[in-house]
Formats: structure tokens, C-alpha cells, sequence
């Protein structure tokens, strides 16, 4: 696996500076404790009120140092990547951010971090601090093991902690809010990958069609591998797992969380398969889908539930600071609206004039005798195809010829532009749908027939962003409808014909297909929308 980075031992520190220059001035600072010491702490922060303070490895980003600020922590410890900060640093953080009020500390159920921040916790106590240690051991992965671990679900306890202490609580207030809500909540976590560290070897342990069940946030291995299977199956099987652990009657709030690489359109429809099943249907708020407890890259998320009440409800809506937070809102239903009707076409009677006939049907029958040849220049620059397609639509509208209403112009230019809308796939009938679309709009307005093609061409090369010279249809149609609106209708084909002819000397195409052809499959061939263009001038100035 390939990583952003320069040095393996500076990642964490750099991370750190580049999340403090890309927040608001005047919210967040760092220690000059460098690099030993990572402590992210509010800048604002006057020790008044209790501190709240949590941690751990880098690698789980925006936790910890993302949820730094006003309703949230006071201060965040980093160790290196997946490894719990030193005593040192902990205690360090406290020292910064403790008053006489106190401070808690949040800590995850694992090892590291509950023997470093409980050493810190002891130490700050003989220093005359005031500290009190909640632990989150949210993880229902191992129903039966003595120490579950702490995951996504701490997040609930940073917020509930971060608010009491805003509005003023006091620490056993806070700490007993904190370790109340810690009992309260369970999460499980799916991944279809594990993750790679920065500067380490990768090995993937999981096979193509398998993913891990019951995963913590260190890249350490599922409780059991699940063989890959819709979204909503995988859900389902958690939301089974969780529901053995949750009420039914009670209210709760849900984080949704990605675990790092998951993508936003996948996590959206994961949150729709969730709050759409029967689980979502206690759920009264969401946060998330977002990264917010993740681990590195890992392609997997987690689903946290906290039991609610009023107080917990009010702490979790509560405003808070950092942007890394995403708000808690009640899930909805889907609100759909009745889309606006198309405005009813206005159907145009059939009508007849020989003359608009016979340009027609000569155009038509021009461009399906070019097919063969209009496909096989189109294979040196792409599929092959371009005949086919505009024989199509010559094809159609000859056929549309007796429904047409000819003796208006406007109109036939209109109907025209609808047929090979639908009628003629690929770019170009798009573009020549925008072209005779145009032109009739032009023309109901008044303009003469050759203005109003002239308005067409500048909304093709407004839509379709080609201009002489790109080697294009348009540098066959340009000149020629310039000419046409001179009123030379041989000096427009004489015209086209040489912009179809100078296409062959264009090596580098600036627009369409051939834009991703060599110079050496173009040289000495014609763009075949040009040469069509040529062909077409050409048949109508000699019919005279």
C-alpha cells in the first residue's frame, strides 16, 4: 500500500501542525513539547471549569485531536501511530489544563492506555490535582471477554463530558455523567480490509470475497471472517448482533462511523440499509455517516448505540466547536416532492413545402451514402462508429418527413433537433439536437434562416467547448454558415469543403475522441464530422 509522508518518525507531529493551520485562529494550540510530547489543547482555555482530556495513537484521526474544543475536550494526548501516548505526556496534559475544578480523563479499554493515563491519573493526585478516569469499553465483538475494547463508542462520553463540563459541572458531575453513559453504549465493527501503516509493510489477510466481523481499531483481526455480501445482508447480520444488547423499548442514539476508506456514496446507502431496518427504528438521533474514530485506511466501519435520555439527548444536540464533530440529528423520512411537469408540447400540424422537403430528403440521403466511409475514417480516431450514428439520424428523420410541419421553419427546426435528441446516440446527436434546438429558438424570434443556424453553431461551441482549429465538425460548419449567411450558398460549400480538408493536416486534436489519439493515426485523414458537414454543403450548393 502507498502513503502520503516524509519521515515515518515525523508523521504524527506534521498531521498535528497541519490540523492546528487549517483550524480557525484562537481555538487550538499545542505544547512546546515537541516531539516527544504531543498535546493538542484549547487555546482559549482559562481552567475555570473541569477539563475534560482523552487520547491515545495516532491513526484514529479526527480522534483525538479533531474533537478538541468548546463542548468537546479540552485537550488530546497522542502517542505514534496505534500507540497509547507516554505517562509523561499524559500527565503533562493535565498539568496544562487543570484548574480547581478538575479534570476527567477519557480513556479506551485498552491496555496501554489504561495503565499510562491511570499512572498519569495517580501522579497528578500526589501533584494536588483533582482527577477522576472514565473508561469506555463499548465493543460487543467477544460477548464473554472480561475487557472489552474501547472503540467508536467513546465518542458519545467525549461529548456528553465535554458538554456537562461547558455548562459549568462540577467533576463528579461530569465523571458520573461520563461513566454512566460508558455503561450504556455498544458498537460492532465490519471491515472488508485491513489497514496498512505508513512506512510498513502491507500484508492483506483477507481473501477477495471475505470480510472481518468484530474488529477493533487497530488494524488487529476480526472475531470472524463473513464472506462479502450486500451491504444490507452485512447491516442486518450486525444490527443482530447489536440488537442481543439493546433494549426494545428504549430510545438511542447511533454513530455511525468510517473506519477510514470507505467511500461517502457506500457509507450513505449503509446508513439508509440501517435506519430502514427494524433496529434504526428505536434510533431518535444520528450522528454521522464520517470519519470520526477511524483506523488509518481501513474499508470498514462501525455502528455505536448509546442508550438516550433527556439529559444525554440534550448533551449530544448541544452546539460544539470542532469541525471534525458532525451534529446530532434526528433520522427522517425520506421527503419526496412531485417533480414539475414538463411544459405539454406544443404539436405543430403536419404541413408541406416541396422545397424544405427536397433540402431534407437531399441532406438524409447524403449522410447514409457516407456511412462506410464515415465509419472506417472514425476507426483510425475511435470506435468505428460515426457513420452508423449519423446515418441513424438521417435515417429517422427522413422517416419523420410526412409528420413534419415544413411550411414552418421555426417548427420543422425544432422537431428536427427532439428527433435526434432521442433518435441519434453518442455526442454528436446531442450536439446537433442542441444545434437545430438553437436555431429554432432563433428563428421563432425572427432572425433569417442563416442567423438562426449561425446562433445554433454558438450553442454547440458554447455546450460542446470545440472552435476551429480543435479538429472538429465545426471547422467544416463554421465557415460554411458564415459563407451561408452572405448569402453564397456555393462560396458556403467551397468553404466547408476546405475546412473539412485542412482537419488532415490537424495531428492534435483539442476536443472529442480523436483528442486521445497520436499525431501519427490522425495525420492525412479528415475528421469525418467535418468531412459529413463538406459533403452535405456540397450536395445542396449543387442542387442548386
Amino acid at each position: 500500500m502507498k502513503h502520503f509522508f516524509n519521515r515515518r518518525d515525523s508523521i504524527v507531529t506534521e498531521a498535528l501542525d497541519g490540523l492546528l493551520r487549517t483550524t480557525p485562529p484562537g481555538r487550538l494550540a499545542r505544547l512546546d513539547t515537541y516531539p516527544d510530547i504531543k498535546v493538542v489543547l484549547r487555546a482559549d482555555w482559562d481552567k475555570s471549569k473541569v477539563a475534560v482530556v482523552s487520547g491515545g495513537g495516532a491513526g484514529h484521526e479526527p480522534s483525538h485531536a479533531g474533537f478538541v474544543g468548546k463542548g468537546l475536550l479540552t485537550a488530546a494526548v497522542s502517542g505514534e501511530i496505534f500507540a497509547s501516548p507516554s505517562v509523561e505526556a499524559v500527565l503533562t496534559a493535565i498539568r496544562a489544563v487543570t484548574g480547581k475544578p478538575g479534570c476527567l480523563l477519557v480513556v479506551k479499554n485498552y491496555t496501554g492506555d489504561r495503565l499510562n493515563f491511570g499512572l498519569a491519573a495517580e501522579r497528578a493526585r500526589m501533584e494536588g490535582f483533582k482527577v477522576e478516569m472514565a473508561i469506555v469499553a463499548d465493543d460487543i465483538a467477544l460477548p464473554d471477554i472480561p475487557q472489552p475494547r474501547g472503540v467508536a463508542g467513546t465518542l458519545f462520553v467525549h461529548k456528553i463530558a465535554g458538554h456537562l463540563a461547558e455548562t459549568g459541572a462540577d467533576l463528579a458531575t461530569v465523571a458520573a455523567a461520563a461513566r454512566a453513559a460508558a455503561a450504556d453504549i455498544a458498537s460492532l465493527g465490519v471491515s472488508l480490509s485491513s489497514c496498512s501503516i505508513p512506512g510498513q509493510p502491507f500484508e492483506a489477510r483477507l481473501g477477495a470475497d471475505e470480510g472481518e466481523l468484530g474488529l477493533g481499531i487497530h488494524g488487529e483481526p476480526g472475531v470472524e471472517r463473513i464472506p462479502l455480501q450486500p451491504a444490507g445482508d452485512i447491516v442486518a447480520l450486525m444490527s443482530a448482533r447489536l440488537a442481543a444488547r439493546l433494549d426494545p423499548d428504549a430510545d438511542y442514539a447511533l454513530l455511525i462511523n468510517n473506519l477510514g476508506a470507505v467511500p461517502p456514496l457506500e457509507m450513505s446507502l449503509i446508513a439508509e440499509a440501517l435506519l430502514a431496518s427494524l433496529l434504526g427504528r428505536g434510533v431518535k438521533l444520528v450522528i454521522g455517516p464520517a470519519a470520526l474514530m477511524t483506523a488509518l485506511n481501513m474499508n470498514g466501519f462501525s455502528l455505536s448505540f448509546l442508550r438516550l435520555d433527556a439529559d444525554r439527548t440534550a448533551a449530544l444536540t448541544a452546539p460544539a466547536e470542532p469541525l471534525a464533530w458532525r451534529p446530532a440529528v434526528a433520522p427522517s423520512r425520506v421527503e419526496v416532492l412531485a417533480a414539475p411537469s414538463a411544459p405539454a408540447a406544443e404539436a405543430s400540424a403536419a404541413s408541406t413545402d416541396a422545397a424544405a422537403e427536397a433540402v431534407i430528403r437531399n441532406v438524409c440521403a447524403t449522410l447514409i451514402g457516407l456511412e462506410e466511409e464515415l465509419n472506417r475514417l472514425d476507426a483510425r480516431a475511435g470506435d468505428g462508429d460515426t457513420g452508423s450514428t449519423v446515418s441513424n439520424g438521417a435515417r429517422a428523420i427522413d422517416s419523420k418527413l410526412p409528420t413534419l410541419p415544413l411550411a414552418d421553419v421555426a417548427a420543422t427546426l425544432k422537431a428536427i433537433g427532439a428527433e435526434l435528441g432521442t433518435a441519434m446516440g453518442g455526442s454528436s446527436g446531442v450536439l446537433l439536437s442542441i444545434f437545430f434546438t438553437a436555431a429554432a429558438q432563433a428563428r421563432g424570434e425572427g432572425r433569417e434562416l442563416p442567423a438562426a443556424l449561425l446562433a445554433g453553431l454558438d450553442r454547440v461551441v458554447f455546450y460542446g467547448g470545440a472552435v476551429p482549429g480543435d479538429r472538429t465538425m465545426i471547422d467544416a460548419l463554421d465557415p460554411a454558415l458564415r459563407a451561408l449567411s452572405a448569402g453564397d450558398l456555393t462560396g458556403a460549400a467551397a468553404a466547408a469543403s476546405a475546412g473539412a480538408e485542412a482537419t488532415k493536416a490537424m495531428v492534435r486534436a483539442r476536443a472529442g475522441r480523436a483528442a486521445y489519439v497520436a499525431a501519427r493515426d490522425l495525420e492525412g485523414s479528415p475528421d469525418p464530422g467535418a468531412l459529413a458537414v463538406a459533403k452535405v454543403f456540397e450536395a445542396l450548393a449543387a442542387r442548386g
